[in-house]
């Protein structure tokens, strides 16, 4: 399986190839900015998206506006201990850690919600 991203400063961008213009290109993810690169190489490529962060980070800053952070991909919840138990219990049912459990249900319910 191939990942068709890259990191820098915590930000990742998307990799693309576009056969007929013969460009690789790609964007930020996980921010609703849009900062995109390109390039007809890797190199070029990797080195555009490097540029294009610390452009949208010098950007941010010289407008007094901070820049947006990816998701990490961690919440952290606080929830009543009985409530934590039930939880736990419906996971272990499903044999499942509590994470993995969480993860399902929260899924589920944001995929009802974009209906």
């Amino acid at each position: 399986m191939h990942d068709n991203t890259m990191r820098y400063k915590g930000y990742v961008g998307s990799v693309e190839y576009d056969g007929r213009d013969k460009v690789f290109h790609g964007r930020v993810l996980g921010i609703s900015d849009i900062v995109a690169f390109e390039g007809d190489s890797v190199a070029r490529l990797e080195e555009d998206f490097q540029n294009a962060v610390d452009d949208y980070l010098d950007a941010c800053r010289e407008a007094g506006k901070a820049a947006e952070t990816p998701y990490s991909g961690k919440i952290t919840l606080r929830v009543p201990r009985q409530l934590h138990a039930a939880l736990a219990e419906q996971a272990k049912g499903a044999g499942k850690s509590l994470n993995a459990w969480a993860a399902e249900i929260l899924a589920q319910a944001s995929r009802s919600e974009a209906r």
